[in-house]
């Protein structure tokens, strides 16, 4: 049996108002005899358009892109229409008008999909997390402002050429200073948000597809930097006269022996020192970023610096462990602190962790597993990111190697070969 809902789409034009000799065109829907009209906000000569063919005439630059964007037009008509089918909702001429407009109950907009991620991810992600993508939400709304025009998008519209476009944007935004904000990782972390915000768009059926599903994020690989054992050396044995830098100073190293980050060292009391089974000193806290439980031994130079700060009143009446400043001022107090100890390194609190995984830990021969367990990591491959084998500690695996070796009677083996 042949269904009677007819569906067909037509160009037509009326006289303008302004000027008799243009015509300004419209788009018709009909179905099952209804009729729906969007005025496509384009016009065109009287003498350039074939009322037959429902099309402009002639073989012009402005003639071929005319008749290229009602064949644009044509086709998301076609493809509503498919989309109302599929959906098993009443598709008649006005919801076929108002699904191509973005003007029907399902059409959702970029701004309604980011607010619903904020309210419900609200209470999941961490402040510091949520900051980070309330920075890619102002990011998008001015590449929308600036680039766009416009304040809002539709989620239908995003596709391929908007991530690509945005990915662009980022990499051109520029301070007050004309310099550039963002390396291609910064660019990155924001489009990674941006794709896990899309990912819950398509999660809710608010999109049929994530457009980053043919856009590769590409991170530059780099080593982070810790301090080398002298390096620390240096920086453990200089006393600063300035008390700010002193006790920046001392909540750096402490770090640099237990890898706690920033915001844990900040959160630290003396109740998560307790005894541990091997009756010696441990902190017992949970990472802020993860919420894993922690358990790290404290070794005697973090041991002193707990005494040190003891007997402190302000941080007896606050019950903090250590006299941390906030973070913006620490890592600048760190960068004169660096220079003052001839470091040239970026010196920043989380150096420190590396530092501890790195020259601490695997160089003096603890085991990734542990330094993984340490670092409050879920997952081993985040700990391999953090940590190397430095140079040292590979000329000490050769020389037991070497000694060895020489045990079994191989002796001098390598110089041999060459003299």
């Amino acid at each position: 049996m042949k269904s009677k809902n007819t569906f067909t789409v037509i160009f037509f034009t009326r006289k303008s108002r302004s000027n008799p000799q243009q015509l300004s065109i419209y788009v018709r829907i009909t179905v099952s005899g209804k009729r729906s009209e969007i005025s496509l906000k384009r016009s065109v000569l009287v003498k350039d358009w074939d009322s037959n063919k429902s099309r402009a005439k002639g073989s012009s630059v402005k003639i071929k892109a005319l008749n290229a964007y009602l064949d644009e037009v044509f086709g998301k008509l076609l493809n509503c229409h498919k989309e109302l089918l599929f959906e098993d909702v009443i598709v008649s001429s006005d919801s076929i008008k108002a699904r191509y407009l973005g003007e029907d109950e399902t059409s959702k907009t970029l701004r309604d999909l980011v607010s619903y991620h904020h309210d419900k991810m609200g209470t999941v992600l961490k402040p510091g997390t949520m900051k980070n993508y309330y920075t890619t939400e102002k990011y998008l709304y001015e590449f929308l402002q600036n680039k766009r025009k416009s304040k809002d998008i539709y989620l239908k519209q995003l596709n391929y050429e908007f991530v690509t476009d945005f990915d662009h944007y980022l990499r051109h935004v520029k301070n007050s200073k004309k310099e550039l904000m963002l390396s291609n990782n910064g660019v990155m972390k924001h489009l990674e948000r941006f794709k896990k915000i899309l990912n819950l768009g398509v999660k809710l059926e608010w999109m049929l597809k994530n457009p980053f599903s043919q856009f590769k994020l590409k991170y530059n690989k780099y080593d982070r930097a810790y301090l080398t054992e002298r390096e620390l050396r240096i920086l453990e044995s200089t006393e600063f006269k300035s008390e700010r830098l002193e006790r920046v100073k001392d909540c750096f190293v402490f770090s640099c022996y237990t890898g706690l980050s920033y915001v844990d060292v900040k959160e630290l009391t003396v109740a998560n020192i307790l005894r541990g089974i091997d009756n010696n000193l441990w902190i017992y806290t949970k990472r802020e970023k993860t919420d894993e439980n922690v358990k790290v031994p404290v070794l005697p130079k973090a041991l002193d610096i707990i005494k040190k700060y003891s007997q402190d009143k302000i941080l007896n009446k606050t019950g903090n462990l250590l006299p941390i400043s906030s973070n913006q001022k620490t890592n600048s107090y760190l960068k004169e602190i660096a220079t003052d100890c001839g470091i040239h390194k970026n010196l920043t609190f989380h150096v420190a962790r590396h530092t501890f995984a790195t020259t601490v830990m695997l160089s003096n021969g603890v085991p990734i597993e542990t330094v993984s367990k340490l670092l409050g990591h879920t997952k081993l491959t985040t700990t391999q990111i953090y940590a190397r084998v430095v140079e040292s500690k590979i000329s000490k695996d050769i020389n037991s190697l070497l000694e060895r070796l020489e045990d079994k009677g191989i002796k001098n083996f390598s110089y041999e070969l060459l003299y």
